[in-house]
């Protein structure tokens, strides 16, 4: 057991910084909201991933293999990132706009913690690139673990679980910014961690419509490895 759970840990770390939309979101939620709020955002990503956890377990490969490069599924995905960029970002100006014209003090609004939990599962779930991380990680490690229930449910546990600790350490990092962030300074967070989420979301789109052009960069990237 404690073989599987070593090797998991070095997985966990590199999950936990994978740049992409929920990376950038978990450091302004932990930044803005504080400790509770990102811990619970965080929450709903790993009950995203649980859910992406059974789907691979439970599935067959092949069925995951059309899933994961369905090109339909990599466009709805960018359209929802996209849709969710942009309409954070026309609020994020309006409200920055009637908080200078109202001459508010510089709060920040009550933690909806359902909705932080929602935001973080709904956030990772459209990303199905997270559906092809764990099925790479069944395939890879199950034949390792003798495809035992036991065995390859503490190592997806450790990876999780070493997920959720570096997290923790980026979310209290985060939180020592709260003191510096002047409201002028969230709200221009805010518009960049919008333009990240947009670019995201074009980045889906591009790999569904350009997918003969995603399998070459791959294939020039695994055989520069070889070299």
């Amino acid at each position: 057991m404690l073989q599987d759970i070593l090797a998991a840990i070095p997985w966990g770390i590199l999950l936990a910084f994978t740049i992409g939309p929920v990376f950038f979101v978990l450091l302004e939620t932990g930044a803005i909201k504080g400790f509770r709020a990102a811990l619970v955002f965080d929450f709903g990503v790993i009950l995203a991933d649980v859910v992406f956890i059974l789907i691979a377990y439970f599935s067959t490969n092949q069925i995951l293999e059309r899933l994961k490069d369905d090109p339909a599924l990599f466009t709805f995905g960018g359209i929802l990132l996209i849709t969710y960029g942009v309409v954070s970002y026309i609020k994020c100006r309006r409200d920055f706009k009637r908080n200078i014209d109202e001459d508010v003090r510089e709060t920040l609004p009550k933690n909806n913690y359902l909705n932080l939990l929602l935001k973080g599962f709904l956030l990772n779930f459209i990303n199905i690139g997270v559906l092809g991380f764990w099925l790479g990680i069944l395939i890879v490690f199950g034949p390792q673990l003798e495809m035992q229930t036991s065995r390859i449910t503490t190592f997806l546990g450790s990876v999780v679980g070493t997920y959720l600790l570096v997290d923790c350490v980026k979310i209290i990092l985060a939180k020592q910014l709260k003191s510096k962030l002047t409201h002028h300074r969230i709200f221009k967070i805010k518009r960049i961690i919008s333009i990240i989420l947009i670019l995201f979301g074009l980045g889906l789109m591009l790999q569904a419509l350009f997918p003969e052009e995603k399998q070459k960069i791959i294939h020039r990237m695994e055989q520069a490895g070889q070299e």
